[in-house]
C-alpha cells in the first residue's frame, strides 16, 4: 500500500515560529577583499557589512540553506568581480537567503546593498568602449565589467534557489547610484541563474548590463522600480518568470515590468551588440486589478521598449498595467514593422491601454499586436486571464499559488515554440510563468516582511544502497537521496535532498524549517526500496542530528536492510519506485539491457554506467525474496 501523506505547507514555506539559533559571523564578510577561495558554513548566519569583493579568480561557495543578513548601516553588498565566481547552489527545500538584518515586521525596501556579478561577455556602452564601470558606485569607483578578452561564454558560477530580499539601495547618496537586488554586468552564458526571487528591492529586481547569461524561474516581487531591466547589449534568454507589482510602491523614475534599453546614446546606438534578449513564459502582473483601483501614478508599463533595443517576447502574460507596451521612438517602431522586435502568443489582459507610443506616428502598436499571425490575445479584464488569485497580495500572502492558472484559463494553452528564436527553450503548452505545476512551491517566499528566518539544521545520515557499496560514481551521476521526516500521525513535516559521499556513505540533509520533535526518517533513492528508521528519532532543530542505517539491521523499521560486506544496506531493484521488487522491475531491466542502455539511468543498479546482467541479478534475487517497503504508516 502506498503511504498517504499530508504535507504541512506552513512548515515548508517557512511560516513556523522557529527563531534563528545559528551563530552569527560578522567578520567574514566585513568590507572584505577575498583573493582566495572562501566557503561559508551553512549553519552559521552571516552579517554582511560594507562592500565585499571576490577578486583574483577566487570563488565564494555558499552552501544550500545559508542565511546572509545585509547590514543596514553599512549597506552590505557582495561583488563578484570578473574572473571570480559565486557558487550559491541552494535547493528547493533549503534555499539560500540574502535578507535584511532587521527583525520580522521591521524589514523594508532597500535595507542593504545587493548582489553584483560581473563578467567578460560582450557589452554595449554609450562611448563605444568595450568595458564599463558597473553603476551604483559613482564615477571612477565602480568595478569593471566586459572588456578584453571578450568571452561570451564566460562562467561566473551558479546562483540557484536563492532569495534576495530588501536589497537595492543608493550606495553613495548621489542620485542615480542605486544598485539592484541582483545586478549582472557582462555575465556570460556558462553562468547558471535559476530559481531566484528578488523581493522588495529598492531599485530594479533584476538588471542585466550586456552579457549573454540565460536564466530560468525568476520571481520579482514588489520591487520599487523595474522588475526586469535589460541594458547595454543584453542578449540572454529567459524562460519562466513572474513579476508582481504593489499598487503603492513605485519609483520616481517610473516603474515598469520590463525596461528594455541599449544605452543612453540615442539615436546613435545601433552599434553591436544591441540588446536583443529573448523572454518566454513570463507572467507580468501590474498594479491595476480593475481600472478603478487606486494606484500610485508612477506605475506605468508592462514593457517599455526603447533606445533601439530589439526584444523578443513570447508566450507571456501582461496584465493590469496603465499601458501594456510602450513603443518608444522611431527605431523601435521601425524594428517592429521590420519584424526584428517580436511579441507573439502573448495575453494582454485588463491593461488600461493595450499599447502606445511616445510621440505621434503612423505606427499603431495596438494594431500591430493584433496582427493575426502573431497570435496575441487581448482581454478586457484581468479576471479574464484566469489566474488563481493574483491580486491577493494585501497583506502579503503565505501561499505561492496565486499566479497559477485556474481550469479554463486561456493561459493553459496557446503557446508556440515554432519560432526559431525559441530553439532550445522548454516546449510547453501554457502561456505565462506557470502551467498546472507550481515551480515556486517550497522555496519562494511571498511574505518576506513578517516570516521567521529558517533555523539552520543539518541531519547527517549514513546509508548506502546494496549495489553501490564500494562504488565510485561518475561525476555526472552522483548518488542522490531524498529524505522525509514524518511525525506519529503520518504527516510529512520536512523534506530534503542530498548527495551521498561515496567514501563514508554519509549524506547531509538540511531541515531548516522542521521543528524539534520525534519523527521517522524516510530515505528514497532512484532504484532502492523506500526505507524507514526505527521510531522514534529525537530530532533537534538548530542542533546536529545523525542517524546510521549501516550499523545494525534493526536500524530500519521492520529490519528491512540487506547485509553487504559487513554493512547493513538499503535493498536495491525498484527502478519504477512502486515499493516492491517484482516482475515489472525485472522487465524494465531486461529491456534496457537488451537495448544496451547506458548512462545515469534508474535501471543501472550498481552504478557502472551500463544496464546488464549484473543489475538484473540483484533485482531477481530481491524479487525471489519478496522484498518491498516495510513502514509504520498505511
Amino acid at each position: 500500500m502506498k503511504l498517504v501523506i499530508t504535507i504541512v505547507m506552513t512548515v515548508l514555506l517557512g511560516l513556523s515560529t522557529i527563531s534563528t539559533q545559528a551563530a552569527v559571523d560578522s567578520t567574514t564578510l566585513n568590507s572584505s577583499i577575498v583573493n582566495s577561495n572562501l566557503t561559508l558554513n551553512r549553519t552559521t548566519t552571516y552579517l554582511m557589512k560594507g562592500f565585499n569583493y571576490i577578486r583574483n579568480n577566487a570563488t565564494i561557495t555558499i552552501p544550500a540553506g545559508t542565511v546572509i543578513l545585509g547590514d543596514f548601516e553599512t549597506k552590505g553588498t557582495l561583488i563578484i568581480e570578473r574572473g571570480s565566481k559565486i557558487i550559491a547552489d541552494g535547493t528547493k527545500e533549503c534555499p539560500i537567503v540574502f535578507t535584511s538584518e532587521k527583525p520580522a515586521g521591521q524589514r523594508n525596501t532597500g535595507d542593504w546593498g545587493g548582489v553584483i556579478v560581473l563578467g567578460r561577455a560582450g557589452i554595449k556602452t554609450s562611448s563605444g568602449a568595450d568595458s564599463a564601470e558597473i553603476e551604483g558606485f559613482g564615477p571612477g569607483l565602480g568595478p569593471i565589467y566586459g572588456g578584453q578578452p571578450r568571452i561570451d561564454n564566460d562562467n561566473s558560477g551558479i546562483i540557484r534557489y536563492v532569495r534576495i530580499e530588501f536589497a537595492g539601495v543608493n550606495l553613495t547618496g548621489t542620485a542615480g547610484n542605486e544598485i539592484n537586488s541582483l545586478t549582472m554586468g557582462g555575465v556570460g552564458s556558462q553562468t547558471v541563474i535559476e530559481h531566484v526571487q528578488c523581493s522588495y528591492g529598492g531599485d530594479d529586481g533584476f538588471e542585466w548590463f550586456g552579457g549573454t547569461v540565460n536564466c530560468k524561474y525568476l520571481i520579482a516581487y514588489k520591487n520599487l522600480d523595474d522588475d526586469f531591466d535589460c541594458d547595454n547589449g543584453f542578449r540572454g534568454r529567459v524562460q519562466f518568470a513572474l513579476s508582481v507589482k504593489d499598487k503603492d510602491i513605485a519609483d520616481v523614475s517610473q516603474s515598469n515590468g520590463w525596461e528594455i534599453d541599449n544605452n543612453n546614446n540615442s539615436p546613435s546606438n545601433f552599434n553591436s551588440p544591441r540588446t536583443s534578449m529573448v523572454f518566454s513564459n513570463v507572467t507580468m502582473v501590474g498594479p491595476f486589478e480593475t481600472p478603478s483601483t487606486p494606484v500610485n501614478g508612477l506605475h506605468q508599463r508592462g514593457g517599455h521598449l526603447r533606445r533601439n533595443s530589439l526584444p523578443k517576447i513570447y508566450n507571456s502574460i501582461v496584465m493590469g498595467y496603465r499601458v501594456g507596451f510602450r513603443f518608444d521612438a522611431s527605431g523601435v517602431w521601425n524594428a517592429s514593422t521590420g519584424d526584428t522586435i517580436q511579441v507573439r502568443n502573448t495575453i494582454l489582459g485588463g491593461n488600461l491601454r493595450t499599447a502606445d507610443t511616445n510621440a505621434a506616428t503612423a505606427f499603431s502598436p495596438t494594431n500591430w499586436l493584433q496582427t493575426g499571425s502573431f497570435a496575441n490575445t487581448l482581454l478586457s479584464t484581468t479576471a479574464a486571464v484566469g489566474l488563481t488569485n493574483p491580486y491577493a497580495i494585501y497583506p502579503d500572502p503565505s501561499t505561492t499559488n496565486n499566479w497559477v492558472p485556474t481550469g479554463g484559463s486561456p493561459a493553459l494553452s496557446g503557446a508556440s515554440f515554432a519560432n526559431p528564436n525559441l530553439a532550445g527553450f522548454d516546449n510547453v503548452n501554457f502561456r505565462g510563468a506557470f502551467g498546472a505545476t507550481n515551480w515556486a512551491e517550497f522555496w519562494a517566499q511571498f511574505n518576506p516582511k513578517n516570516y521567521t528566518l529558517p533555523t539552520p539544521t543539518d541531519f547527517v545520515v549514513t546509508a548506502v544502497p546494496q549495489a553501490l557499496v564500494g562504488v565510485t560514481p561518475a561525476p555526472d551521476c552522483p548518488i542522490v537521496f531524498d529524505a522525509m521526516l514524518v511525525d506519529g500521525s503520518c504527516n510529512v513535516v520536512g523534506t530534503s535532498r542530498g548527495v551521498m559521499n561515496p567514501t563514508n556513505y554519509q549524506t547531509t540533509f538540511c531541515f531548516d524549517y522542521t521543528p524539534t520533535g520525534s519523527y521517522s526518517l524516510v530515505l528514497k533513492h532512484k532504484n532502492s526500496i523506500e526505507t524507514w528508521s526505527k521510531l522514534p528519532y529525537s530530532f533537534n532543530s538548530g542542533a546536529a542530528n545523525n542517524y546510521n542505517f549501516t550499523t545494525a539491521q534493526n536500524q530500519a523499521y521492520g529490519d528491512n536492510l540487506k547485509l553487504v560486506s559487513g554493512l547493513w544496506t538499503l535493498y536495491t531493484g525498484d527502478p519504477n519506485q512502486d515499493c516492491v521488487v517484482d516482475a515489472s522491475d525485472i522487465s524494465a531491466l531486461d529491456n534496457d539491457a537488451f537495448n544496451f542502455v547506458s548512462g545515469c539511468v534508474n535501471t543501472d543498479l550498481n552504478g557502472d554506467g551500463v544496464v546488464d546482467a549484473s543489475d538484473i541479478s540483484v533485482a531477481e534475487n530481491n524479487a525471489f525474496d519478496f522484498v518491498g517497503c516495510v513502514k509504520p504508516c498505511p
